[in-house]
């Protein structure tokens, strides 16, 4: 597992030039599964409360289709976003889908309304959620299916042990984690190969650092969620903001640079609505920060 490095420097000025995410790396999920490494949330394409159909149903289309266009081959989802609208757009923008896209879903977690969320990861729920993604991402396999949140009403080796199940069937290519600590990913590597991890993590939130940490060392892919709350580092004045003006970017665009520095197996997933927000985002593939502006930042 790794970044791939075997394009020529001037494949890969042509690359990012017309498809900008390419310009943010390349890391292989698994050791098998090659993404650039800026991709796309589709958490925000659903309605307000992350519920329902989105205001703009067309732009949510025309994101769709952009991410792909600017280069992006990652696009993570939830059966819970909507919850199952993410996914049915996302088919319905994109199917059939490029070759070299990878869309990683979730399972797990149950949405009883809007901003409500409440982790069931009973085996029978499990199968019904990846079943149930399958049906709506038009997929005969899912690449990368990630436990949405650990259930602690529930065997978390049973929780695990159902996808390595729904792996051994063909319906799953990788199986993730999402929202876990050093030892739940430890516990679930005893009965199962885990490629990626997704936790809450960015400029102003650290907390997963130790998390970070492992999946650096392990070549584990680390997604953050999150990846843009950037806080008061985004005040007039501060740190973010300063590096910001110097580059002439925004501080999202820094935000995400950040990342993209931190570790090599970091694949942020910023998520947006709008065509011009996703624009935007991606240029953070394009900048360069320096070793002051990292001091500063940290």
């Amino acid at each position: 597992m790794g970044i791939i490095d075997s394009m020529s420097t001037l494949q890969k000025s042509t690359e990012a030039g017309l498809r900008p995410a390419a310009a943010s790396g390349t890391f292989a999920i698994g050791g098998d599964l090659p993404v650039h490494r800026l991709g796309f949330g589709a958490m925000r394409i659903t309605g307000p409360g992350i519920w329902g159909e989105p205001p703009d149903h067309d732009e949510a289309i025309a994101v769709l289709k952009a991410a792909v266009e600017l280069g992006i081959t990652i696009i993570d989802t939830a059966d819970s976003y909507g919850p199952e609208v993410s996914e049915r757009l996302i088919a319905q923008a994109l199917y059939p889908y490029p070759a070299d896209l990878v869309i990683a879903t979730k399972a797990g977690l149950v949405r009883p309304g809007p901003g409500d969320w409440q982790p069931d990861g009973r085996p029978e729920r499990l199968r019904a959620a990846v079943e149930g993604s399958l049906r709506r991402l038009r997929l005969e396999r899912i690449d990368l299916l990630q436990l949405h949140r650990p259930d602690p009403k529930v065997r978390f080796d049973d929780q695990v042990g159902t996808l390595v199940e729904l792996q051994r069937e063909g319906k799953i290519r990788h199986i993730g984690l999402s929202n876990v600590t050093v030892g739940q990913i430890e516990a679930a590597r005893r009965i199962a190969t885990i490629v990626s991890v997704q936790n809450l993590y960015n400029l102003s939130d650290r907390s997963a650092e130790d998390v970070v940490e492992y999946c650096t060392r392990e070549g584990i892919a680390f997604i953050p969620w999150f990846p843009l709350a950037t806080g008061d580092l985004a005040k007039p004045g501060g740190a973010l903001a300063l590096v910001a003006q110097r580059h002439g970017a925004l501080p999202a665009q820094v935000a995400l640079a950040w990342l993209l520095v931190k570790s090599p197996v970091i694949l942020p997933i910023p998520g947006t609505s709008k065509v011009k927000h996703l624009k935007e985002n991606l240029e953070a593939a394009r900048l360069r920060l320096s070793e002051s502006d990292l001091a500063e930042l940290q």
